[in-house]
């Protein structure tokens, strides 16, 4: 992975994570929250997509796939968190 791939990847992590702790709840979990939860929203979104056989292409399709993933992330936090 290239200096440039990984400034993108976290940076499509950072607003995803943003955007889906906006959604979800209504707050932003700070910077390096954020970066985290975009970037395993990422990976998650990316296996989710993969089994359903959805494929997504470009900047757009790398953002919607880890905003996905990253509401189900949290999804599932909140149904731990009440057990």
């Amino acid at each position: 992975m290239t200096g440039t791939t990984l400034i993108w990847f976290l940076l499509i992590g950072l607003c995803a994570g943003w955007l889906a702790s906006n959604l979800v709840k209504g707050g932003g979990s700070g910077l390096i929250g954020d970066i985290v939860l975009g970037v395993i929203g990422a990976l998650l979104g990316g296996w989710l997509f993969g089994l359903l056989g959805i494929s997504t292409t470009g900047l757009l399709g790398a953002l919607v796939t880890a905003v996905v993933g990253a509401i189900v992330l949290i999804s599932l936090f909140r149904v731990a968190r009440r057990s």
